[in-house]
């Protein structure tokens, strides 16, 4: 009888836990797999109506060796979830020094992109085709920068699962358009919509990339705080190569204007705001 009870109760157990874990699945399934890479996308791209970071860029080979690049990032929101313009100007190291990326990023067009070589004291513009090149030898691409267009890609909300504590959306998003992927999987944290993980996969079907998010803080602008992804990594599974990027000094609504995301100061580009 005592080895009866025993069972029953075990059976009970179980039970419960597979309720209390579809209970939160049906939770997660309120939201279409849209809604949910939209909001992600708010959280990610548009937090505030414009930002300034430090930003440290690190390229880690697969023997450990690093490269290092700096860098102070500016974004300029026209319209949440809408067109954007992205500045950024590096600093070191000496080879990429007072070189300047800068792009007008489109909700219904092609992004607009340029990067100014100082070297050769020339600003050239990037062709659409080039947005999966790779961003100055990182594993990140133009397109990574300023994110991708939600509906160049048809989303699935999968189920729901925990990474490093944090209970997230599993989404698959497949590209309806040529791209360097075949399918990405996006860990979306149900708490604040922040991607916590991505994973790309190539047209074999096999894994060849990953973002992890490493750190968050929230970012307190007068009476806002915005969650805000601090470290970030992209490592190529396939070569053994990584980048890590650190996000320092982070400041949201600053009163960016338009005046200061134009072609003439890439050559020269507004001392207010570089530093």
């Amino acid at each position: 009888m005592k080895r009866l009870a025993f069972l029953i109760l075990l059976i009970g157990l179980l039970l419960s836990g597979t309720a209390a874990d579809q209970g939160r699945l049906n939770a997660t399934e309120q939201l279409t797999a849209e809604q949910i890479m939209e909001k992600s996308q708010l959280a990610f791209y548009y937090a505030g109506d414009d930002m300034k970071s430090r930003v440290t860029m690190q390229l880690v080979s697969q023997g450990g060796g690093a490269q290092t690049r700096v860098m102070t990032m500016l974004r300029l929101d026209q319209n949440d979830g809408g067109d954007q313009k992205y500045f950024m100007y590096f600093h070191e190291p000496g080879d990429v020094r007072r070189m300047t990326f800068m792009v007008w990023k489109y909700s219904e067009a092609e992004d607009d992109r340029w990067i100014y070589v100082p070297a050769v004291d020339l600003v050239r513009r990037i062709a659409a085709n080039d947005k999966y090149s790779s961003f100055v030898g990182s594993d990140f691409n133009y397109e990574d920068i300023s994110g991708r267009d939600l509906a160049s890609d048809t989303h699935t909300l999968l189920r729901s699962e925990n990474i490093n504590g944090n209970l997230c959306y599993l989404v698959q998003s497949i590209p309806g358009e040529s791209a360097p992927y075949s399918k990405r999987l996006s860990w979306i944290n149900t708490a604040d919509f922040l991607p916590m993980k991505e994973e790309y996969y190539d047209a074999q079907e096999d894994l060849y990339k990953v973002f992890t998010v490493e750190t968050v803080e929230g970012v307190t602008t007068g009476t806002a705080t915005y969650p805000t992804v601090m470290a970030r990594t992209m490592s190529n599974v396939k070569t053994g190569h990584r980048t890590v990027v650190i996000f320092d000094d982070v400041q949201y609504d600053l009163g960016l204007e338009d005046s200061d995301f134009s072609e003439r100061f890439m050559r020269q580009p507004p001392r207010d705001w570089i530093n």
